[in-house]
């Protein structure tokens, strides 16, 4: 991981390569953390790719409602030579949930932003083929937000057997 100094001078490199791309950074716990602007997703995670963090260990969602903006893309890099891991966090509202796609740097992007897209509803702009994966295809909404209804169907156990209508007849 890079120390808090060192985070400090990659956020700012990267600020010289997208001006007005970080939003700020977080050195918490021996972890590094840098929040940026949806639209300097791609020439951020690009420079840091030629820096050396050529592998993407994990992107994933969050919801962070009621907060706005509410959802959350997190990219968790790691540079294989020296063992360091980054994370770089971007946040989109709801009504505008776009994000540019990064399955150009990393292949292993392609599911990771499917399913985002399926439970969250972040849209990946670019991606070749955004279409849900765990869910069906007609399904509405995002189960992984935190406003979508729990409940469904009654699950059919032994004690409730004889309460659920049309099980036995």
């Amino acid at each position: 991981m890079p120390d808090a100094t060192g985070l400090e001078l990659i956020a700012a490199d990267l600020g010289k390569t997208a001006p007005g791309s970080v939003v700020r950074t977080l050195h918490d716990r021996g972890r590094a953390e840098i929040e940026i602007t949806p639209a300097a997703v791609r020439p951020v995670l690009g420079e840091l790719k030629n820096r050396g963090y050529s592998f993407l260990a994990s992107l994933h969602g969050l919801d962070y409602w009621p907060d706005e903006p509410r959802l959350g893309v997190v990219y968790e890099l790691l540079d294989m030579k020296t063992a360091d891991r980054i994370s770089i966090k971007t946040r989109v509202t709801a009504e505008n949930p776009n994000v540019a796609t990064v399955i150009d740097l990393w292949s292993g992007a392609d599911h990771p932003e499917r399913e985002v897209f399926d439970m969250l509803g972040v849209v990946f702009e670019g991606h070749p083929d955004l279409r849900r994966i765990l869910m069906p295809e007609d399904y509405e909404g995002h189960p992984q937000r935190r406003d979508f209804p729990i409940g469904g169907e009654e699950v059919l156990f032994t004690y409730n057997e004889k309460s659920m209508p049309g099980w036995t007849e």
